[in-house]
């Protein structure tokens, strides 16, 4: 039977509540540590900051079993014997990752932490930062173990991928502290089912194992910002194709599914469309090409991967500018405006991104999310009207672009949609319509690298 500990989780954003959440239903003894007030005394309550399905459920388990408290205070380490680092790593103007909170967070821990901890990082941070952390415990004589364990968990299944993970990677120096992180891991994939039953997530496949690999500290820093890297590059090279095939009026979804199918290269992430966004994706590449700089090397093919992902909402803009003549003053909805379904994160969202260059046009844009309304709205033009239904948002207007793959969205009646309509021009900003669906329903089709040349 794997062994229960005192554990810390400092920082309460997707990855710290997620795994606080997680490991108390696991019957750890659990510590959220916040400077945030709010998100303290949310958790203390049983509810996330956040919305992420089924999370409200295990903060509540978790309450009730009291396996977990949030609190302010770091003096808290002194009892635990694992302490997560989960804090934010947003990107500077430059494209670096701005590693502040991390630091902030280590410094923190200096002063209370217990000699023999160990200190894991879960956070997504350039490679070498881990040294320097390592070099701030060695500067304060504190005999604590430093662990790289990056999270590969996606909002809005971030759930079912902890418990369901399809690999683990623990990096260090210490091989003793390395395996008792894979131990934690390996008790929480013991209690999967338990812990998804409290959730009300639907169950994976049991059979399912995931897989365990200990590295150095520098190779499990690099592994997590390649991976998403990598899909990065997938997405971007789908949009560079789908532009080609805007020209040459071929379907981009029959083109990624065919060379989807050849093993070697996967369907996964071959999607085009308005490009990826969030938390993740956007500030792991620029972080990495960063990075890289600092080291002396060029990683040419990743730069042309963040400017071709940047270009698409402007490139989708276009493409319909053309289409209509001009936007000056269409009513035009934008639904969808978190970065993908599933979550209220609306960082870098391309939705967003998407509906502003409109309303620059001169549209009159009317925009809705089902969980991301309050969120968009700080980076949202002050002259977009955010409405509080699809039906409040789509009446009368000109277009409706779909912007996020929202069940509620892609599921709509599209005759009801058309009757709600002024226009006829619906927008498919992810590919996820049926092209003669559309069209049966009375409404004109734009999708990306779906229409041929007539489109652009």
């Amino acid at each position: 039977m794997s062994k229960e500990f005192n554990i810390a989780v400092i920082g309460s954003g997707y990855v710290g509540t997620t795994t606080a959440a997680v490991l108390a239903n696991c019957g750890h003894s659990v510590i959220a540590i916040d400077i945030d007030e709010q998100k303290v005394e949310q958790i203390n309550k049983g509810t996330s900051p956040f919305f992420e399905e089924g999370l409200d459920s295990l903060l509540t388990s978790a309450r009730k079993m009291k396996t977990l408290e949030a609190t302010t205070s770091y003096e808290k380490l002194a009892g635990t014997d694992i302490v997560f680092s989960c804090v934010g790593t947003p990107d500077n103007p430059d494209g670096s990752s701005n590693l502040s909170y991390i630091f902030s967070a280590a410094k923190e821990a200096v002063k209370h932490i217990k000699p023999g901890a160990i200190f894991v990082q879960k956070s997504t941070v350039p490679v070498g930062t881990g040294e320097k952390i390592e070099q701030l415990f060695a500067k304060n004589n504190i005999d604590v173990a430093y662990v790289s364990n990056p999270e590969f968990l996606r909002e809005g299944t971030a759930i079912t991928d902890t418990l369901w993970f399809d690999r683990v990677v623990a990096g260090g120096s210490n091989k003793e502290s390395v395996n008792k992180i894979i131990e934690v891991y390996k008790k929480l994939e013991s209690r999967r089912d338990e812990v998804a039953s409290r959730a009300g997530v639907p169950p994976l496949d049991a059979e399912q194992k995931g897989s365990y690999f200990t590295t150095n500290r520098n190779s499990a820093e690099l592994i997590k910002v390649t991976s998403n890297a990598f899909l990065a590059l997938k997405i971007s090279f789908a949009n560079s194709i789908a532009k080609l095939a805007d020209h040459t009026d071929a379907d981009i979804v029959e083109i990624m599914d065919v060379v989807g199918a050849d093993k070697r290269i996967g369907r996964a992430f071959l999607n085009a469309g308005r490009g990826y966004g969030g938390g993740c994706l956007v500030k792991d590449v620029s972080g990495l090409i960063s990075s890289a700089s600092e080291y002396g090397v060029d990683l040419q093919i990743m730069t042309e991967v963040s400017n071709l992902n940047s270009s698409m909402p402007g490139y989708i803009a276009n493409k319909t500018k053309n289409l209509m003549g001009s936007l000056s003053n269409k009513n035009i909805a934008v639904l969808g405006l978190s970065y993908k379904a599933g979550t209220s994160d609306a960082r870098k969202s391309p939705g967003v991104k998407l509906a502003n260059i409109l309303a620059k046009e001169g549209a009159n844009i009317t925009a809705y999310d089902p969980e991301a309304n309050g969120e968009a709205k700080k980076s949202l033009r002050r002259d977009i009207v955010v409405c509080s239904s699809l039906e409040e948002a789509v009446k009368e207007t000109d277009a409706v672009f779909i912007t996020t793959e929202w069940p509620e969205f892609i599921g709509y009646n599209l005759s009801k949609l058309k009757g709600l309509m002024h226009g006829k021009l619906l927008v498919d900003c992810k590919n996820e319509f049926s092209i003669e669906e559309v069209k049966k329903a009375g409404l004109e089709y734009v999708g990306v690298g779906r229409n041929g040349s007539k489109n652009l």
